[in-house]
């Protein structure tokens, strides 16, 4: 976790911000990195005053500026103790869409993780819709943190795609190990390294419309389950000082079911997960399984992007902002 120097934590007050006050801490200590406290009104700047202006006897524009400005003591409040413990601070309220204005101020002041807590609703999925846009549209690592959890990890699971035979694809894996292992360090806590594979369309090789021999197909998931093995043991050697709490795992099967299965049974806390863009679209979410696996858990998440991700939000925009 040592990469991490200029750090945005989402504070505003429908999630577990304080959860993400308690990671961004260490962080901002281990690294000796910047931080900045953001919170979100939502609607676009003018909003609040039109809604309010409409009722009778009321000033739209001066209670705007009155919300803007409880927003901005908040968030100051928040600041206060983490100033107080020599950790250097900005604060910032805008105006817009939420997970859109996250991401301008990423890509504005080149902020390289993103920690968030977890919808403090505990009648809706953790994961909801706002969140799923941040951690597929964001360019930088986004860290959501569940609130049930503990502030600490003790079961980390690192997902590993079992195909890296690309640079690009090698270099996230080593990424997911590199952000898991040292977490797993500064938590205590034990890595279950999982690489799920299988041979597609193993299903219809086998229908007798195909005429493949039985024989041929053995050959086909041997060289499979061999290759994509020794990839994980590769990559899992170059992290053998971890060895005494890692457990690398090399499981036949479909990859959402199997991780979404092994969280539950293991009681895993903490997900590392890569996303990856396969479709060349800019902005194209990592596909079907990890939509799959952010809509079955309920423990935190670490997604990571592949280098040379762009990211389909741009700039533009009329969200004001204030710092602090």
């Amino acid at each position: 976790m040592r990469r991490f120097k200029n750090i945005l934590v989402v504070c505003d007050d429908r999630s577990a911000y304080a959860h993400a006050l308690d990671r961004v801490r260490w962080l901002a200590k281990a690294n000796d990195a910047d931080v900045t406290l953001i919170d979100v009104i939502d609607g676009a700047p003018g909003d609040l005053g039109r809604l309010f202006g409409a009722l009778p006897g009321a000033r739209g524009e001066e209670l705007e500026d009155q919300i803007l400005e409880a927003h901005r003591t908040r968030i100051e409040q928040i600041a206060a103790p983490l100033r107080a413990e020599g950790l250097r601070v900005r604060t910032t309220v805008r105006q817009g869409t939420a997970f859109i204005e996250i991401i301008r101020r990423v890509l504005r002041e080149e902020h390289d993780l993103v920690l968030k807590g977890a919808d403090l609703s505990p009648d809706r999925p953790l994961f909801r819709g706002p969140d799923l846009h941040l951690m597929r549209k964001c360019p930088c690592p986004v860290w959501v943190l569940n609130s049930r959890n503990g502030p600490r990890a003790s079961r980390i699971l690192a997902c590993i795609d079992p195909e890296a035979t690309t640079a690009a694809r090698a270099t996230l894996n080593t990424r997911i190990m590199e952000l898991a292992t040292s977490l797993a360090a500064q938590d205590d806590a034990r890595i279950d390294v999982l690489s799920v594979w299988n041979v597609q369309e193993e299903g219809t090789l086998r229908h007798s419309m195909v005429k493949i021999p039985d024989s041929e197909i053995a050959m086909i998931l041997l060289r499979e389950e061999t290759e994509t093995r020794a990839r994980l043991n590769d990559l899992v050697e170059r992290f053998e000082g971890f060895a005494d709490r890692m457990r690398p795992l090399h499981v036949k099967g479909v990859a959402a079911d199997v991780i979404t299965q092994h969280v539950a049974d293991e009681g895993i806390d903490t997900v590392v997960m890569g996303t990856v863009a396969r479709t060349g679209i800019a902005g194209f979410f990592i596909g079907n399984t990890a939509e799959t696996v952010l809509n079955r858990v309920s423990c935190s998440v670490l997604t990571v992007k592949p280098r040379g991700f762009v990211s389909p939000v741009t700039m533009a925009g009329d969200g004001t902002e204030e710092d602090a």
